[in-house]
């Protein structure tokens, strides 16, 4: 089961091997896309809910284009945040008012509560949101998103300061790292990879709750939103009924693709 180990030892950032492999392994997922077509097109059919795909840090709505269209494809009304690039809580407004905003509009158009699925920031954001306006989201996906543990458990903490003006150890950015890696107050599934070279693993871990769920697969921080296995967890999640949530099924031969889960 993959729960963040009991050791007083801080949990530290990827190694800087694993780091400069990351976008030879993103390509590599995504060249991957291809042959594992045939497993995909068996993804269960959504029911045309509307499902927000949130960026990265530092990336736009051009990086969420290949899982937006394979959710589209399964019958989903598939949405870009439409907020450029993700360059942290103050491009969008210091509490997030763009961001609810874009939740809040597609709420109302579609008279459905959204899911939200978030790629790394985007993950940590989405969870934010969710307890902002818990009646307009449906469920949170995670991918690769560090919503707990130290913010300097990443490669690219200095990047974040740089370009977001945002100190993590301002009191304002620790309290909001506090709330975060509490259980949201919706139905929240975090997928993560071992291997990831960009954020500690360990700190991408959901608290046990009735709601909450965590998805281990193989590959890299960079290539989670064109990974095979992902985009598959992510179909089996928005798949569910609304208000019948269960955990990922991890049986058969699903094992020797989804390693492990657990709960922090």
């Amino acid at each position: 089961m993959a729960t963040r180990p009991h050791t007083t030892e801080p949990v530290r950032p990827p190694s800087p091997l694993l780091a400069l492999t990351e976008l030879p392994r993103a390509l590599a997922e995504f060249s991957s896309l291809g042959a594992a077509a045939p497993l995909l097109a068996l993804a269960p059919r959504g029911d045309g809910h509307p499902v927000m795909v949130l960026p990265g840090f530092v990336t736009s709505d051009i990086s969420t284009t290949i899982l937006r269209r394979f959710l589209a494809r399964l019958g989903y009304t598939a949405l870009p945040w439409e907020l450029g690039r993700n360059l942290g809580p103050k491009a969008i407004g210091w509490t997030g008012e763009k961001l609810f905003a874009r939740l809040e509009a597609v709420h109302a158009a579609t008279g459905q509560r959204v899911s939200l699925v978030g790629w790394s920031l985007g993950g940590v954001m989405a969870r934010q949101l969710s307890r902002r306006a818990p009646d307009a989201v449906r469920q949170v996906i995670s991918l690769g998103s560090p919503f707990a543990g130290t913010p300097r458990a990443t490669n690219v903490w200095r990047a974040y300061e740089a370009l977001t003006g945002q100190k993590i150890d301002a009191k304002d950015t620790r309290e909001q790292l506090r709330e975060s890696a509490t259980a949201p107050p919706v139905p929240s599934t975090s997928i993560y990879t071992r291997e990831d070279g960009v954020v500690a693993w360990q700190n991408c871990i959901e608290p046990r709750a009735a709601q909450t769920d965590n998805i281990e697969v193989h590959g890299s921080h960079c290539g989670l939103g064109v990974n095979p296995a992902v985009l598959y967890a992510i179909a089996d999640r928005l798949a569910q009924p609304e208000g019948h949530w269960r955990p990922f099924e991890r049986g058969g031969l699903r094992t020797l693709v989804y390693p492990s889960a657990g709960h922090a």
